[in-house]
C-alpha cells in the first residue's frame, strides 16, 4: 500500500512542527513494519495568517516526503481538502487536522480494515468525545444534517477518515465552492467501517469552527446536497390547508344549523398568523434553494493554488 496525508492547514503555525515530526515518525514505523510500502504528507496551507506557511514550507525543507501547496486565500477546510486529495498519489489517502486532536500514531489503526478488499472508507470514532458540550452538540447536529442529505452512516462521520484514492473518480467532475467530502464520499461506496482510536483535547489555539457556524455549515449540507425541507414545506402546506379546510366545514354547518357565529378577534388573529408563518416558512426554506442554485451559478472557485513546493 502507498499512502498519502492530507492535511489542511489553517491557524497551525504552532502545531505543525510537532505535528509534521510525529506523522513523519508514525509513518516510518507502518513502513518498517511492512503495513505500507512508502508515503507521502501533503501540506495545503488555506490561507497563509499567523505564518502557518512558513512554518509548513520549514517542514518541507526538512523532511523530502512533505508537499505542500500554498492556496491564494482561505477557501475552508473541505475545499483544502479537496485541493490536496487531487493531487495525493497514494493507493489510500488519509485525512486529519492540523491542531493534534488526531494523533498520528493511530494512523495504523484507521488503516488496517484495507486489508478486507471490500472495504472503501474508514471513519475514525474517538474513545472518548474531544470537544465540550455545546461544541459536541454542534457537531452532532450537523451530522444529522448529513443525514438529512442522503449521507448513509453519518454517525460515523468525521474529520479523521481513509478511503481508497479510487473514490475520487467519483466527485471528480464537482466544483462546488461550497463542497463537502463526507457527502461526497457518500456518493461513490456503502462499503465503510468504523474503527475506535484515541483522540486528543486541543491544546492551543482555538477551532474556527464555532458553534454559529456548524449551524450555518448544517444548513448549506441540507439544502446543497439534500431535498428533506422542501419535503418538509409540502407537508407544512398539507397540513394548513387540511386544518383550513376542516375549519371551513366547521363553520359552515354551524351556519346551516342556525347557530349564532361571531368571528371573533382572537380567532381571526390567530389563523392569520397559522397560515402566514407557515407560507413565510416555505418561502424561506425555497429561497435557500435558489441562493444555494445562485452561488453556484456564479461560478465561484472551489480552490486556487498559489505555488506548489
Amino acid at each position: 500500500m502507498k499512502l498519502s496525508v492530507v492535511v489542511p492547514c489553517y491557524r497551525s503555525a504552532a502545531t505543525l512542527p510537532e505535528l509534521t515530526t510525529r506523522l513523519g515518525s508514525s509513518l516510518d514505523e507502518l513502513v518498517f513494519a511492512g503495513e505500507i510500502e512508502r508515503y507521502e504528507i501533503i501540506l495545503v496551507v488555506d490561507g497563509d495568517i499567523d505564518g502557518t506557511g512558513d512554518a509548513a514550507d520549514s517542514s518541507a525543507e526538512s523532511q523530502s516526503f512533505i508537499s505542500v501547496v500554498h492556496l491564494r486565500r482561505n477557501f475552508g477546510q473541505h475545499n483544502a481538502l479537496l485541493a490536496g486529495i487531487r493531487l495525493a498519489e497514494g493507493d489510500v489517502i488519509v485525512t486529519l487536522d492540523d491542531d493534534l486532536q488526531h494523533p498520528p500514531e493511530e494512523i495504523g489503526k484507521l488503516i488496517a480494515p484495507f486489508v478486507d478488499p471490500r472495504v472503501d472508507l474508514v471513519y475514525a470514532l474517538p474513545e472518548v468525545e474531544e470537544h465540550g458540550f455545546f461544541r459536541s452538540f454542534a457537531s452532532r447536529s450537523v451530522k444529522r444534517a448529513l443525514a438529512l442529505a442522503g449521507v448513509a452512516n453519518a454517525e460515523w462521520v468525521g474529520a479523521f477518515r481513509a478511503f481508497r484514492s479510487e473514490l475520487r473518480e467519483g466527485f471528480s467532475r464537482v466544483d462546488d465552492s461550497q463542497v463537502n467530502l463526507d457527502v461526497l464520499l457518500s456518493w461513490t461506496t456503502s462499503s465503510v467501517v468504523p474503527v475506535t482510536v484515541s483522540m486528543d483535547r486541543r491544546e492551543t489555539g482555538r477551532s474556527s469552527y464555532s458553534v454559529l457556524r456548524l449551524a450555518k455549515h448544517a444548513m448549506n449540507m441540507i439544502t446543497g446536497y439534500g431535498s428533506a425541507p422542501l419535503t418538509l414545506a409540502t407537508w407544512l402546506g398539507f397540513i394548513c390547508g387540511a386544518f383550513g379546510l376542516i375549519m371551513l366545514l366547521t363553520i359552515g354547518v354551524r351556519f346551516l344549523l342556525g347557530y349564532n357565529t361571531v368571528a371573533g378577534y382572537t380567532t381571526m388573529a390567530g389563523m392569520i398568523s397559522l397560515f402566514a408563518g407557515a407560507q413565510m416558512l416555505t418561502i424561506g426554506i425555497i429561497g435557500e434553494y435558489l441562493g444555494r442554485q445562485h452561488l453556484r451559478s456564479m461560478g465561484r472557485p472551489m480552490y486556487l493554488i498559489r505555488k506548489k513546493i
